[in-house]
C-alpha cells in the first residue's frame, strides 16, 4: 500500500474520516462542492496518489497481458490506453484496471488493495503483483511494483488542456491517448464529468508537480470531487459499487473493460454466456436519496421495495447538484418507477430511480441467432 500523500500536510488540506474508501489523500479543501463546481466548469486538480501502480515490460508484454485479463490488447499500440478486468473462475470481478502502454512499458494503475484470487486450488487472495508472478510461467515479461516510485494526479474539467499546454504536454483528444514526458506520462480518460487527464508522476516530485498545476490555474479538489463526478458518470468502484457475486455485466463494463470476443483468460466463459445468451441478474442505477443531509444509507445497505429487498447500496456521495445520491445494485426484477427505500436501521430514507441511469437491454445476440435457425 502507498504511504499517506504528502498533500495531507498542506494549508487547507482536509483529511477524509475513517469510514471512507479513499484513505491516504485529501478528500477535500475546505469548499468541496464550489471544488465540484469547478471540476465541471474550469479545471480541479485531484491527488489519486493512493492508486497502486504496476508496470509490464519485456517483448510479450501484450501477448501475455492478453491471457491474464478481459481486455483485447494484443493490439495495444504505443500511446493508447485502456480499461480491464480481472476476474475469477466464475466470471466475479476481483479488478478494475486501467491501462496506458508507453515507451515499451504497458502501466497499470487500480484502487488500493487491488487483488486476485491464487491461480492454484487452495492459494488463497493474492496481491495483484502475485497473481501475475504466478500465471508469468516462462513469458518474456517484467512485472514490477511501481507504487513506492510512482503517483498519479487527474486533471478534471473543460479547461484541462490549458493546464496541459502550460505543462508543455501534447495530448491527443480520443479517449485512452497516452503521451510521456520526462518522469511520467500523460492519459485521456473518457469519465469522469467532461473532461478527465491522469498524469502519472514520480512520488517524490508529488508536491512539485502539484504546485507546478495549481500555480497554472488548477483548482486543488479532494477525493470527494472525484467520487461525485463518477457516481455521475455511472463508473463503479471495486468494494464499494461490486460485491463478491458482482459480473461485469451488472456495472457497465462489458465492452469498456471486458472483450467479449476473446477467449483465454479466466470467467469469459461466463462474460461470453451472459452476453450471448443470458441476462444479468442486477443491473447498476443512480438512485436519488430524499432525506435530511444527516441521515443517509451506508454502503452495502439494502434497497427496499416494501418490506422486500431489491438491491444493495453502493456509493453515497453528495453532488453539488444532484444532492444525495447513490450508486446501487437492483435485481433485473425491481421496478425502477417505484418508491424505494434505501438504507438500514435509523438511516432508511426514500429513494428513486434516475430514469437516465437504467441500462438498455437489447436482445441477447446468441437467442437473435437461434431464433432465426429456427425460422
Amino acid at each position: 500500500m502507498p504511504e499517506e500523500s504528502p498533500l495531507l500536510g498542506l494549508p487547507g488540506s482536509i483529511s477524509p474520516p475513517e469510514e471512507y474508501p479513499e484513505q491516504g489523500v485529501p478528500w477535500h479543501w475546505g469548499d468541496p462542492f464550489a471544488e465540484q463546481r469547478t471540476a465541471t466548469r474550469g479545471v480541479a486538480v485531484v491527488d489519486r496518489s493512493h492508486r497502486e501502480v504496476l508496470s509490464v515490460r519485456g517483448e510479450e508484454r501484450l501477448s501475455w497481458l492478453h491471457l491474464v485479463i478481459s481486455q483485447h490488447v494484443t493490439g495495444l499500440g504505443e500511446g493508447a490506453g485502456t480499461e480491464a478486468l480481472v476476474l475469477d473462475t466464475h466470471g466475479r470481478v476481483e479488478t478494475h484496471l486501467v491501462l496506458a502502454h508507453e515507451n515499451g512499458t504497458v502501466w497499470l494503475d487500480a484502487d488500493p488493495g487491488a487483488h486476485a484470487t491464487s491461480a492454484f486450488p487452495a492459494g488463497g487472495r493474492q496481491t495483484l503483483l502475485e497473481y501475475f508472478e504466478a500465471m508469468k510461467f516462462w513469458s518474456k515479461v517484467d512485472i514490477a511494483d511501481e507504487t513506492p516510485e510512482r503517483a498519479l494526479l487527474t486533471l478534471l474539467g473543460p479547461d484541462t488542456d490549458q493546464i496541459l499546454s502550460t505543462l508543455d504536454i501534447k495530448l491527443d483528444t480520443e479517449p485512452y491517448s497516452v503521451t510521456g514526458f520526462d518522469g511520467g506520462f500523460a492519459r485521456r480518460m473518457p469519465w469522469p464529468g467532461r473532461s478527465s487527464v491522469d498524469l502519472l508522476v514520480p512520488r517524490a516530485e508529488l508536491a512539485a508537480w502539484w504546485q507546478r498545476i495549481t500555480e497554472a490555474g488548477a483548482r486543488p479538489a479532494g477525493s470527494w470531487a472525484f467520487e461525485a463526478l463518477r457516481v455521475e458518470s455511472l463508473r463503479p468502484r471495486i468494494g464499494v459499487d461490486t460485491d463478491d457475486r458482482t459480473i461485469p455485466h451488472e456495472v457497465n463494463w462489458i465492452g469498456s473493460a471486458a472483450h467479449v470476443a476473446k477467449g483465454c483468460y479466466r470467467g469469459q466463459e461466463t462474460v461470453a454466456k451472459v452476453h450471448n445468451v443470458g441476462r444479468p441478474p442486477r443491473r447498476m442505477v443512480l438512485l436519488h436519496l430524499d432525506g435530511s443531509p444527516e441521515i443517509t444509507p451506508e454502503t452495502g445497505d439494502p434497497v427496499l421495495l416494501g418490506e422486500r429487498t431489491v438491491g444493495r447500496v453502493g456509493t453515497v456521495v453528495r453532488h453539488h447538484e444532484l444532492g444525495p445520491v447513490a450508486l446501487a445494485l437492483l435485481k433485473r426484477s425491481a421496478p425502477v418507477d417505484q418508491e424505494l427505500l434505501a438504507g438500514a436501521e435509523d438511516r432508511i430514507v426514500q429513494a428513486a430511480v434516475d430514469p437516465d441511469s437504467v441500462p438498455a437491454e437489447g436482445a441477447a445476440p446468441g437467442r437473435e441467432a437461434a431464433q432465426r435457425l429456427r425460422g
